[in-house]
């Protein structure tokens, strides 16, 4: 079982931009799925965006869409979350989550290995 680290966490005002990295060791990166989520407090963790081991699958959830883009560079072991057009509802821990299939998944069950989180705030 390997390891999961995000960065790239803060605060930024409302129109502002963030991006987001998960650093992947202990693991053959380019054989998973991996995928964005968040937590809000007092709510589910939810998903944000889902990328296939080589990137040809792409998922996102319906209140980022247009908004926030996944990549990955397995090269790298590192995946991203570029996060623009923040609004304040985008205020969650956003976490890095793998899964060992080639297949993209949606929901949290769905995923092995998760990161410790990073907080993102929006300012109003």
């Amino acid at each position: 079982q390997g390891q999961l680290v995000e960065s790239g966490g803060g605060l930024v005002q409302a129109g502002g931009s963030l991006r987001l990295s998960c650093a992947a060791s202990g693991r053959t990166f380019n054989s998973y799925t991996v995928g964005w989520f968040r937590q809000a407090p007092g709510k589910e963790r939810e998903i944000v965006a889902a990328m296939s081991w080589n990137g040809g699958s792409t998922r996102y959830g319906d209140s980022v869409k247009g908004r926030f883009t996944i990549s990955r560079d397995n090269a790298k072991n590192t995946a991203y979350l570029q996060m623009n057009s923040l609004k304040p509802e985008d205020t969650a821990v956003y976490y890095c989550a793998a899964r060992k299939s080639l297949r993209v998944a949606l929901t949290k069950d769905a995923y092995d290995d998760w990161g410790q989180g990073t907080q993102v705030t929006v300012s109003s």
